[in-house]
């Protein structure tokens, strides 16, 4: 008995089907790129291969060798209650990152959560069992990973790092997603509600105008302008480190963000922003234009392709040397708190307080969605004072024309 094919990916053999010859198995591929071939036995039932293949010419070789057992009557089907040899998790994780098109960065951060990167000493604070997702599943068979286990497994973790626990959530629903696609497992065992975000576990407080006056004020003159920027221009620290004097408009009006920086085992990685909406332009505020044209020609490397930013002795300016000098002047301005990252979202702040709508917080910090820029502008420290000042003035002005 023989199948009918798929994809005309066939081999020849098995037997006929009202007196025609017929092609024997079939093969597809599947969404993660390898390919499943099956056939119908000479028992009647479907059998499959007991694993998948990384060309469509090695899973036709396999339906050639069992067309050949059939024919020699040396075929025989594996026993009913034994499942199909499946992969441990440790394999097929490590195929599924290696198979994947993935930036450099998020490539080695994934390698760092399943535990095939270094990534220093182990938090004693965390059990080692739940480090990584190799330590807790690396030597269980795909299709013997539960939904109890998972369950466990997140619980053990505890509340203590909610960012990490989050990340290491997503990435094993994400990859037992993709062993369910090939048809590997029945279902994702996957099913802690919410447990791929994680909730804030601080509330940012934006920089005032004095304090980040001091800021600017208390790092080495050189970098103020970076400071500046990376606060009124909304900029991750990436962008603006890779920002060249070809980004700067002629009039000296418009940063032109096309790149970021990444860091990735101790060189640096130039490649597109984090999303495709990362790619703007963003209008530097009127009275910054003069500061930066005079940064520029005092600080910034020769020619179009200089950086605006560079380190003291050339190249990329590394966030690790930067911050040193960053660290001391937020706790001159008492805010210890202040990460790096947060000029950024001071700098939403003070657009979202400037009056920009969704749309315009969106296209000036390169968000896709509008659910960041709506919280920007929740957080505005005034806002509702005003739109509540605005709503009296608009009932007064009632009151005057129906007087």
């Amino acid at each position: 008995m023989v199948a009918w094919t798929e994809n005309n990916s066939s081999v020849r053999g098995g037997g006929n089907r009202r007196g025609t010859r017929a092609n024997f198995g079939s093969v597809r591929k599947l969404p993660s790129r390898r390919y499943q071939a099956r056939f119908a036995g000479p028992d009647g039932d479907e059998h499959r291969a007991p694993t998948t293949f990384e060309t469509k010419a090695d899973a036709l070789a396999w339906l050639a060798m069992q067309s050949a057992a059939i024919t020699e009557r040396r075929w025989k089907p594996a026993p009913a209650d034994e499942p199909p040899e499946l992969p441990m998790f440790r394999d097929y994780a490590a195929g599924w990152l290696e198979r994947r098109e993935l930036k450099p960065r998020t490539r080695n951060e994934y390698g760092k959560l399943l535990g095939l990167t270094q990534e220093g000493p182990i938090n004693s604070r965390r059990p080692r069992s739940a480090t990584t997702l190799l330590s807790a599943f690396g030597d269980t068979r795909l299709d013997a990973i539960t939904a109890k286990d998972v369950r466990t497994w997140h619980q053990r973790m505890g509340a203590g790092t909610p960012t990490r626990r989050a990340h290491l959530y997503a990435l094993l629903r994400t990859i037992l997603g993709s062993a369910v696609e090939e048809e590997l497992i029945l279902s994702n065992p996957c099913q802690v509600k919410g447990a791929g975000k994680a909730k804030r576990a601080r509330r940012i407080e934006p920089a005032s105008l004095a304090e980040l006056a001091t800021i600017v004020d208390s790092v080495p003159e050189r970098w103020r302008m970076l400071v500046t920027l990376s606060a009124w221009c909304a900029l991750r620290f990436g962008e603006a480190t890779e920002l060249r004097r070809k980004d700067v408009a002629a009039d000296g009006t418009v940063l032109r963000v096309r790149r970021g920086v990444t860091w990735v085992a101790g060189q640096a990685i130039v490649g597109p922003p984090k999303s495709e909406a990362g790619s703007r332009d963003v209008t530097i505020p009127p009275h910054l234009v003069e500061p930066l044209r005079k940064h520029v020609a005092a600080w910034a490397e020769p020619g179009l392709n200089g950086l605006i930013f560079p380190a003291v002795g050339g190249g990329h300016l590394n966030h690790g040397t930067f911050h040193k000098h960053y660290r001391r002047a937020r706790d001159a301005a008492g805010r210890s708190d202040l990460r790096l990252h947060d000029l950024r979202h001071t700098g939403a702040v003070f657009a979202a307080q400037a009056g920009a709508t969704t749309r315009e917080l969106m296209d000036r910090l390169g968000h896709s969605t509008a659910e960041m820029a709506m919280r920007y502008q929740h957080v505005a420290d005034g806002r509702q004072v005003e739109i509540a000042r605005r709503l009296s003035q608009f009932a007064a002005h009632i009151d005057e024309r129906s007087s």
